[in-house]
């Protein structure tokens, strides 16, 4: 696919970093933005040099949410354009029926993804900073559900997502509210795990991510799936059978090998090599 709107680089440590790229109107929400992002997802997924994504924004914007004139053309309609719908590709799908819809497969994918949230961020964006695994924000971002003031209900599942990130006292007040909020205000409802300056925000991103791709890529995407598997299941001791069944298949796998040597040789594990290369 031709990337017109969004852009993405893969860098040798396994970091892939995603940007929405419409600087001059925003980085607001087109369906062609949303075709060429979930295309760019699913030939990550597909890319065995991938271990981490990053999300982020072009500019001083993270994504305002959809575009304005698009919008605009939904007055009197029923529901949104679904602009390319018919020819998006379907990452993260699979894995649970719970995750198939738009946005929440984000949870589905196998590698975490970091979304750093460089500037403003309203609607959609904010949901698909919520379906992120981890969440960096800058200091003075503006963040709103933005749905209230539209006279909209809430929408890509936020309403299932946000309290389970900040708790439903704090869920209630972002969106029954639509206020606008600075992501230091996020920040100490327990959205972000750091909220951080320009002259320090980049790196620490980078930095975060790239202690992740460092670590094993079997470990990370059995973590993740054990994490939304819980947050979907009410049963303590499923959990625990469960996570002991799994020590049992990652012992037998080459990285805890790797682990285990590192350890005793007092190094950094070198994950995601063969028996034969280590």
């Amino acid at each position: 696919m031709q990337l017109k709107v969004t852009t993405v680089d893969v860098a040798d440590t396994g970091v892939a970093t995603v940007t929405l790229n419409r600087p001059e109107r925003g980085n607001s929400w087109t369906g062609r933005m949303h075709a060429e992002y979930r295309w760019i997802m699913a030939e990550l997924e597909r890319d065995d040099r991938v271990r981490v994504a990053v999300l982020t924004g072009a500019g001083r914007t993270f994504c305002v949410g959809a575009d304005t004139r698009a919008l605009s053309g939904y007055v009197g309609g029923d529901g949104y354009d679904g602009g390319l719908r018919d020819e998006v590709a379907n990452p993260g799908y699979g894995v649970r029926p719970e995750f198939d819809a738009d946005v929440s497969w984000q949870l589905g994918l196998r590698f975490p993804l970091i979304c750093a949230v460089n500037g403003a961020c309203a609607g959609i964006a904010l949901a698909m900073a919520a379906y992120s695994d981890i969440r960096f924000g800058m200091v003075d971002a503006k963040i709103t559900t933005a749905t209230a003031k539209l006279a909209m209900p809430v929408e890509y599942g936020l309403s299932w997502i946000l309290p389970r990130i900040i708790g439903l006292t704090h869920a209630a007040d972002v969106l029954l509210s639509g206020r606008i909020l600075r992501a230091q205000e996020l920040g100490d409802m327990g959205f972000f795990t750091k909220v951080l300056g320009p002259d320090e925000f980049p790196g620490a991103v980078t930095e975060y991510a790239e202690m992740l791709a460092a670590l094993s890529p079997t470990a990370l995407t059995v973590t993740k799936r054990q994490l939304y598997d819980d947050l979907l299941a009410s049963n303590p001791a499923a959990s625990v059978n469960r996570s002991t069944e799994l020590i049992g298949e990652l012992m037998r796998r080459p990285d805890y090998g790797e682990g285990v040597r590192a350890l005793v040789e007092k190094r950094a594990p070198r994950f995601g090599r063969s028996e034969e290369e280590q």
